[in-house]
């Protein structure tokens, strides 16, 4: 008898202990449930919002067109937003009626904008609402979207333009390309590496390692670190690729040289020569081509251009390791912007072989 009322006491305890862990499991699953809803309420929320506020825009911006006067605009909008904020608060105060008009002129597709608003909130229309170029609002809107930024992070991209940098190295990419347009920047703003004057290519890799994750999201999205030095063994003879990236939407490897001084054209020949070592060794099955990009504090633009590396993968692009003032970058990209639409537009013209 004793032994049978030990062996019900030890299964009683094994029961008891069961009990505990099987609530917890069930209060996850139970939590998770709520806050997938939760998230969908939200995101439910914020797009019927921002459709309405496009709606609300667009209706202003008929009516005001309507209107024979010049004044009438200005007339329209002020009654509007006396009376809505009486009904419904601040939201409709004046400055924000303004904001739908021009949210509805700038964002004129309706559909466009279901879609936009699944991803992104009205403050980040409002962010967007300022810029005064179509494509730049519409890389700024595609790239919030697609990664997920926050209205802070929409901010910086912006702030540290995002778009005038791929436009520059998008100037490199011509027909007859292996690297796909979009998937570069030039310059690279490396300032939150802490590095100065007087650094050494090891310093750059290490501190870029130490920071990995900052690095590739100034990369670009779809980034992913494989290995550093990677050891290529040609004819006896080691060679180190610094770094080796991985594209995931592109599907191919990104090999990264990273160089202090101006681009020199031997640069290319290394490059070229670890992409073929990549494509020969490393490309797997169902992946595309290796492409390269060589960083140099100086790009030597001429040089780069008449080399046409584009035609075999390999794109050259600055990096800068201090960020100068607000207004001094946007000093700088804007001429490194004249200068790539001026080598873009002589590459079109006839006779050219980039034209071809």
């Amino acid at each position: 008898m004793g032994e049978g009322k030990s062996s019900q006491r030890r299964g009683l305890s094994r029961t008891n202990r069961a009990e505990p862990a099987m609530a917890l499991d069930l209060v996850e699953r139970v939590s998770a449930l709520i806050d997938e809803a939760r998230e969908s309420i939200a995101s439910y929320a914020n797009a019927t919002l921002t459709m309405t506020y496009w709606q609300v825009g667009t209706m202003i911006e008929s009516e005001i067109l309507g209107g024979e006067r010049a004044d009438y605009g200005s007339e329209i909008l002020s009654t509007l937003s006396k009376e809505l904020t009486e009904r419904f608060g601040r939201g409709f105060a004046l400055p924000n009626l303004s904001r739908m008009r021009k949210f509805s002129r700038q964002f004129p597709d309706p559909a466009i904008v279901a879609t936009l608003s699944k991803r992104l909130s009205w403050s980040h229309f409002v962010v967007l609402l300022p810029l005064r170029s179509d494509s730049a609002r519409n890389f700024y809107a595609d790239h919030a979207a697609a990664d997920r930024l926050t209205v802070r992070e929409l901010q910086r991209a912006i702030g540290r333009k995002a778009y005038e940098r791929r436009e520059i190295a998008d100037s490199q990419v011509g027909p007859g390309s292996m690297v796909p347009a979009d998937t570069f920047s030039d310059p690279y703003l490396l300032d939150f590496l802490g590095l100065h004057n007087g650094y050494l290519e090891a310093d750059l890799e290490a501190a870029i390692l130490r920071d990995l994750e900052a690095f590739l999201l100034e990369v670009g999205s779809g980034f992913t670190f494989v290995e550093r030095q990677k050891r290529m063994v040609i004819d006896g003879d080691d060679f180190h690729l610094d770094l080796l990236l991985y594209h995931r939407r592109l599907q191919r490897l990104v090999a990264v040289e990273l160089k202090l001084g101006k681009f020199d054209v031997r640069h290319e020949g290394q490059m070229r020569l670890y992409l073929k070592w990549l494509d020969r060794y490393e490309r797997q099955k169902g992946e595309e081509a290796p492409v390269g990009l060589i960083l140099c504090t100086e790009a030597s633009r001429e040089q780069v251009e008449l080399l046409e590396m584009h035609k075999d993968g390999i794109v050259v692009a600055e990096y800068w390791t201090d960020l100068p003032p607000k207004q001094e970058l946007e000093a700088r990209l804007r001429v490194m912007l004249r200068n790539a639409r001026e080598r873009l537009a002589r590459r079109r013209l006839p006779g050219s072989t980039d034209g071809e």
